[in-house]
């Protein structure tokens, strides 16, 4: 069994971190604007285009370039950090641009293709502050509480974010709220460069001496775990469309919600706990429990099954996501970590689009409970096919572990001492 810390005290220590509330606040509000976007964007897509078949191409395409290209935007803001607010004000420029032409008739290809541009250009925000809390943290123990209270308001804010969004849209129009967004963008972005560019840790990029360049995909580990994030979020993308072709649209909002509050509580707890076994095998023991989870509704087709399929299925989520970055920052050489967490955002995201493409097939043929046993046995299938990778990524940890300095004491809360001059462009370190 766990043992649970006792008060708050963990994730106030965590807090307690030189710098740590700026960084904290500032990813936070840079998130924001990601929370927001997803609603305004389609309906403000079928305002301007007049079809929902065209708005759904066009907010497709966005989240693909989005996935696909994360990681490359991820390597350019970790390796020369200064390319964080061009990258934020080109996507601010295009997202007004499309907010404008919604805002008048636009012929669906240019929708389309303005909308795809739009999504070459998201800047990184999880990928970044999780490689700062990396650094600030001393110690495992400390960098776990971090991870979780970072990806617990992570969740949060994509909890809210669709709930905020529809309420300001029924007050205004949808491409006032994407140019809405634009401007969080700007203002966002902006705190959360000033807290990248104050953070006390000064190290070199992945081009200066003694630092590693290659792709984080080279480090063996890393593949098996892009598998289990893929197929987590392959199952969600299925569950709520079967969830909505079983129970309805209002039943399927207060179920993916539920999913959400799992995300935030199984985090915190998680963050909160010591628990027993080694960090490597927790991704597989929690991909198992995610697959138990969808198996209960298959078993006992009804709302109420299927709404503490949901919670348990989000908490192992997001605890899942928490165990990867943990194994990303003992495993990925420094130079590559903001990489590779990138690489894990792009893994859920392609997980999730593919899971919403191939559900409502799947649904239409077999329908809601045999959907939810196959995305069951979906990732009891890719569990099993890393689990043979399991022996190798114990050795990994291990081995980096043992190479890896004993932990020094965090800085003091005195004044800023700024890097040197040639390092403070180039930075080794963006549902």
């Amino acid at each position: 069994m766990p043992r649970p810390d006792r008060g708050s005290a963990s994730y106030r220590a965590v807090l307690a971190l030189p710098h740590a509330r700026a960084l904290f606040a500032a990813a936070t509000a840079a998130r924001l604007c990601y929370g927001l976007l997803a609603l305004p964007l389609l309906l403000a897509l079928r305002e301007g285009t007049g079809s929902y078949a065209v708005a759904g191409t066009a907010t497709g395409l966005f989240g693909l370039a989005g996935a696909v290209l994360g990681p490359a935007r991820a390597r350019l803001a970790e390796r020369r950090r200064s390319a964080l607010m061009p990258l934020a004000t080109c996507y601010a420029v295009l997202l007004a641009a499309l907010a404008a032409a919604c805002a008048v008739r636009v012929p669906g290809p240019l929708a389309v293709g303005l909308a795809l541009l739009t999504g070459l250009c998201p800047p990184p925000v999880g990928p970044l502050a999780r490689s700062m809390w990396g650094r600030l943290a001393p110690d495992e123990e400390l960098r776990q509480r971090a991870l979780s209270l970072d990806t617990a308001a992570e969740s949060t804010v994509f909890a809210l974010g669709p709930v905020l969004g529809g309420f300001l849209v029924a007050v205004c129009s949808a491409p006032a709220v994407l140019a809405g967004c634009a401007a969080l963008v700007l203002a966002g972005f902006g705190l959360f460069s000033a807290a990248l560019r104050r953070f006390p840790v000064a190290v070199r990029a992945a081009s200066s001496a003694g630092a590693w360049s290659g792709s984080p995909l080279r480090v063996a580990p890393l593949p098996p775990l892009l598998l289990l994030v893929w197929a987590v979020a392959a199952a969600l993308g299925v569950g709520l469309i079967a969830v909505v072709a079983a129970w309805g649209t209002v039943a399927a909002g207060t179920l993916s919600a539920l999913f959400s509050v799992g995300g935030v509580l199984g985090g915190l707890l998680y963050g909160r706990g010591h628990w027993p076994g080694a960090v490597v095998h927790r991704p597989l023991v929690l991909a198992a429990g995610s697959a138990v989870c969808y198996g209960l509704p298959a078993l006992a087709h009804a709302p109420v099954a299927a709404g503490v399929a949901l919670l348990l299925a989000g908490a192992c989520a997001d605890v899942l996501l928490i165990t990867a970055y943990q194994l990303v920052e003992l495993l990925v050489p420094d130079g590559s970590r903001t990489e590779a967490g990138a690489w894990l955002t792009t893994a859920y995201n392609l997980g999730t689009a593919a899971g919403a493409a191939t559900g409502g097939v799947l649904v239409d043929r077999w329908g809601p409970p045999a959907s939810f046993a196959a995305t069951a046995a979906l990732i009891g299938l890719c569990a099993a096919v890393c689990a043979a990778h399991a022996v190798r990524t114990a050795h990994a940890v291990r081995t980096a572990r043992a190479a890896r300095p004993a932990a020094a004491p965090p800085p003091s809360r005195g004044p800023l001492v700024p890097a040197p001059e040639k390092n403070d462009r180039p930075c080794a370190r963006a549902r």
